[in-house]
């Protein structure tokens, strides 16, 4: 049983190992630069994750994810018409631009998702879960008539997700967030009617 402050401290270490990846990547940072930033030692870091490096990498995957999934919140449930999903466009272009290479999603898929089966189950979990969220939006989009019904509601959330994921890849390279504008105009453009 975890106390209140014990929590607070359990969370306080997972946003700065998060942080640390962000900025510097999974394979750069140690334990002792979590716990410099998080203000604990590794005695209260093994406290917390009594399996190491692997437990808290899992921990910052699950924070990660939720930090995706909830930013995109109330938009992604909210997906019905134009003016939503442009939205939505409005809200993941500006995050991303906001956020540069310190991307929670890059953090996800790129470092931490490749870490272990563990890990990357978490990711594709969070890849599900977004993608059943856009899949109901075309569905509802459709149904109200603003989108095309012809659209297969599953394959077309499909290349959703993959726009913004190929989107922010290019972003972590370049910095730029050209490419995921472009995806999702065009992707919006097929969509809606």
């Amino acid at each position: 049983m975890t106390t209140r402050k014990g929590a607070a401290t359990r969370q306080r270490i997972v946003e700065a190992a998060a942080a640390e990846i962000r900025e510097r990547g999974v394979n750069a940072i140690t334990l002792d630069d979590v716990g410099s930033r998080s203000g604990t030692g590794k005695g209260q870091i093994f406290h917390y994750f009594p399996h190491g490096r692997e437990e808290l990498l899992l921990a910052v995957a699950t924070h990660e994810a939720d930090r995706v999934f909830d930013g995109q919140q109330p938009y992604l449930d909210d997906l019905t018409s134009r003016t939503a999903w442009e939205a939505w466009r409005d809200l993941i272009v500006g995050q991303y631009r906001d956020q540069g290479l310190y991307c929670p999603l890059g953090v996800l898929i790129s470092d931490v998702g490749r870490h272990s089966p563990a890990s990357q189950a978490i990711a594709a979990q969070l890849v599900r879960r977004w993608q059943e969220c856009v899949r109901a939006g075309v569905k509802a989009t459709q149904a109200a008539g603003e989108a095309d019904p012809g659209l297969d509601a599953d394959r077309t959330a499909a290349a959703i997700i993959g726009t913004i994921q190929g989107g922010v890849t290019v972003l972590l390279s370049t910095g730029s967030t050209e490419h995921l504008e472009a995806g999702l105009d065009l992707c919006l453009d097929r969509l809606l009617l």
